[in-house]
């Protein structure tokens, strides 16, 4: 995934599926370093973990 399709799915009211590693997750927000991003995974668990957004893939 590139840098403007996270910009997009952030500011997006819709519900728009994103996997890292092939586990469902969300975006919480993109990174000053334009690299990475702030994710957690979808459900009760709110663990929140830094990963490359070339990682992120678009379901």
């Amino acid at each position: 995934m590139d840098v403007k399709r996270v910009k997009q799915i952030l500011s997006s009211s819709s519900d728009i599926e994103v996997r890292y590693n092939g586990t469902s997750i969300w975006i919480d927000n993109l990174n000053e370093d334009g690299k990475t991003a702030t994710v957690h995974l979808r459900g009760p668990l709110e663990e929140r973990s830094e990963v490359a957004i070339g990682e992120l893939k678009e379901i």
